[in-house]
């Protein structure tokens, strides 16, 4: 994550760490507020390695043991450097379930947090290049599987009310990633995924940039596989209190890229838009904002 002391030299050395050693790495990236915080042994629990694991990281980061690592998270912590998802990461993990609406609550409080991390200033900067990428793009190919769809779904959904620039890269019948062979150096593919990764959005990933095509990638972690494809990674957080991981972050970025985009597009983008609600209202498709006719009941 922005901000954390070892994020640039765990990311460095990644790809040649065992597959032992990059489960414990991926921990560190992930969850900042829990290497403060935790012992050596908690965390080696929390991320499924033996803790010696974690001591052969610290000393192939070069320093000599994981307390090491842990005094410079604490530190981080202390700075106010790490921001709010990784100072509540650790506490939003211990809490136990004390019922329907203690877990609500824990839900929201950390949904809260970590959409406002996405305001924090190295978010707002990837926010913006990617903005700047996407609005430049000829055509944005929209790519999202699984529990990534919506956020695919939502960023095409809503810059299509202005017109046509953005392809939504569907499934049916098996043909979603045909549309992607006519992408150029001068499109953008925007693709989300996060853990676990789907094969087909990875895939289309690296398909796209062996064409020269830039991705926007909106995804989990440093080292994740997009990541290491994407001109621009824009990190969403995916803990939960609960066990299904959350996409609201995710979904989250969506709109705010839409609407960045569709900023940028001045003039031309409130033309769109009047043509767009007028062929909507000709439809009949959404219901009188203030049906005047209509009584109580």
């Amino acid at each position: 994550m922005d901000g954390a002391p070892l994020t640039g030299p765990i990311v460095k050395a990644f790809d040649a760490l065992s597959p032992q050693l990059q489960t414990a790495a991926r921990y560190v990236l992930d969850r900042p507020g829990d290497v403060a915080l935790l012992s050596m042994r908690e965390q080696a629990r929390h991320a499924g390695v033996p803790p010696a694991t974690m001591t052969r990281l610290a000393k192939r980061l070069g320093l000599e043991g994981y307390d090491q690592v842990r005094a410079l998270y604490a530190g981080a912590v202390r700075a106010g450097t790490l921001g709010f998802a990784g100072k509540a990461g650790a506490q939003v993990e211990a809490q136990k379930l004390r019922g329907d609406r203690a877990l609500a609550a824990d839900m929201a409080s950390a949904l809260a947090k970590q959409i406002g991390r996405i305001a924090e200033p190295a978010s707002l900067e990837r926010l913006a290049d990617a903005a700047d990428r996407l609005h430049r793009a000829s055509r944005i190919y929209c790519l999202g599987l699984r529990a990534c769809h919506g956020a695919a779904w939502h960023f095409h959904y809503m810059l299509s009310l202005l017109g046509d620039k953005t392809v939504m890269l569907d499934d049916a019948g098996g043909t979603g990633l045909d549309a992607i062979r006519g992408a150029g150096a001068e499109d953008v593919l925007l693709v989300a995924s996060v853990e676990p990764y789907s094969n087909a959005a990875i895939d289309g990933a690296r398909y796209a940039a062996t064409r020269g095509v830039p991705v926007v990638a909106l995804t989990d972690s440093e080292v994740s596989p997009l990541a290491q494809i994407a001109v621009t990674t824009i990190l969403v957080a995916t803990e939960s209190p609960s066990f299904f991981h959350t996409v609201t972050p995710l979904l989250a970025v969506a709109e705010i890229l839409a609407a960045l985009v569709a900023g940028r597009g001045g003039d031309k983008a409130l033309e769109a838009l009047i043509h767009t609600e007028t062929q909507l209202a000709a439809y009949g498709v959404h219901l009188p904002r203030h049906p005047a006719s209509r009584q109580r009941p």
